[in-house]
């Protein structure tokens, strides 16, 4: 049933002219927003307590906001199915790619970090085009395997490769995939509370995932924030910001900090491009939020300095 879904609606709908397919977005819309309700209660829940200033009525408009993108990001996903190189370069300009190319140019691994903010399955796809070689981009499966092969397949048709959060070291370590570019999306709720970083985000505590400064510290790797924005409808636009090139010289908790507050910044300056659908505050604050940072900290100091 999946193969034939795929195979006669939507990669040929993904053929279509992107400006027809827009046509679509306010069915879309309305359907998301009003006739399913598409997890309402987690949007209208996440937004009012990173916003505890708005009043209802500004919620509700930044609730109608994140699904007209939501819709826009649907339709968007679906036509990159079958871009052409060319026509997804015109869509998402990289404006500083020689960063990139410096940092790789001096044999630095590179920590690619973001969220999931503006159109990441075009991010995700256009990589490969900029940086063919030794370019990953980490991710957790999806449950159904059909559409996990087609994705995974679409996502990597220009050169980037897609690996498992669970044994991404085999690919990444290999001294032939040396030096890499690693693209984490690091943003969704970590699996485990007590290995996370807590600290304040959109207002709440939060914990974050410690993944990126983990292996910034053991790979010695450059880490580079994706900011990524829209410059009109349908085209963005992805500027790369040096975070640390030295990783091992900062504190604990340094490197998570800075890469999660200018998250927070890009979701201020537009809060309709954040994945607000996300269960992102679905984990427990532990009880003792001192003591757990204090043996992260000299579990990190061990192993890293």
């Amino acid at each position: 049933m999946n193969r034939l879904l795929y195979s006669l609606i939507v990669y040929p709908f993904s053929l279509l002219p992107l400006t027809f397919l827009m046509l679509l977005r306010p069915i879309l819309y309305v359907s998301l927003n009003h006739v399913v309700g598409y997890r309402k209660k987690v949007v209208l829940m996440n937004l009012t307590r990173s916003f505890p200033h708005d009043n209802p009525a500004q919620i509700k408009e930044k609730s109608k906001a994140f699904y007209w993108h939501l819709s826009t990001v649907f339709i968007e996903a679906v036509k990159n199915l079958s871009f052409s190189a060319d026509a997804l370069k015109t869509r998402i300009a990289y404006t500083n790619p020689s960063l990139i190319h410096e940092l790789h140019a001096k044999g630095k691994n590179i920590l690619l970090v973001g969220g999931h903010y503006g159109n990441w399955e075009w991010l995700i796809t256009s990589l490969g085009i900029h940086f063919p070689t030794n370019v990953f981009g980490l991710g957790m499966p999806l449950s159904a395997s059909f559409w996990q092969q087609k994705l995974t397949e679409r996502r990597e048709r220009f050169g980037l490769k897609v690996i498992h959060s669970k044994n991404y070291r085999e690919h990444i370590l290999k001294e032939t995939n040396q030096p890499f570019i690693l693209l984490m999306l690091a943003d969704q709720s970590p699996g485990d509370s007590s290995k996370s970083y807590w600290m304040q985000f959109l207002n709440q505590p939060t914990a974050i995932p410690f993944g990126t400064e983990a292996l910034a510290n053991e790979t010695d790797a450059a880490v580079v924030f994706l900011n990524l924005s829209i410059t009109s409808p349908g085209f963005y636009s992805l500027t790369f910001e040096l975070l640390s090139e030295t990783p091992k010289t900062l504190t604990f908790g340094e490197l998570t900090e800075a890469y999660t507050k200018r998250l927070e910044t890009a979701i201020h300056s537009n809060p309709s491009l954040w994945m607000w659908s996300h269960k992102r505050w679905k984990r427990e604050i532990p009880e003792d939020l001192n003591a757990l940072r204090t043996l992260q900290e000299n579990r990190f100091n061990q192993r890293y300095r």
